[in-house]
């Protein structure tokens, strides 16, 4: 995902398990770096590695920060359509795991 138009770096997802049960992905983002407006198909569960501060955009235009702090697991259901950018002067990285099933 980019908003290389906008001239805002991409977060950069890897995917470290994606068995058809469950899909995990390493999301690393350097400082101003975005995943772009996305929706979540599946149910997910966030765990935060480093922490950091994030700014959450929705597509109706409201912008919310959003503090992680490590190892502070969240989660969301499907449904949930937003961008990601971190807004904090150090690189941070979460985990996300999505329920491929149910």
């Amino acid at each position: 995902m980019t908003n290389a138009s906008a001239g805002i770096s991409a977060a950069v997802p890897t995917v470290e398990i994606d068995d058809g049960r469950v899909r995990v992905t390493k999301w690393h983002f350097e400082p101003g770096a975005s995943t772009g407006m996305h929706t979540h198909e599946f149910d997910y569960l966030v765990v935060p590695v480093t922490g950091g501060d994030f700014s959450v955009a929705l597509p109706d235009g409201t912008i919310t920060p959003m503090t992680q702090n490590p190892g502070a697991a969240y989660a969301r259901q499907a449904g949930v359509t937003h961008d990601v950018i971190n807004i904090g002067a150090k690189a941070a990285s979460f985990v996300e795991v999505e329920f491929l099933t149910s």
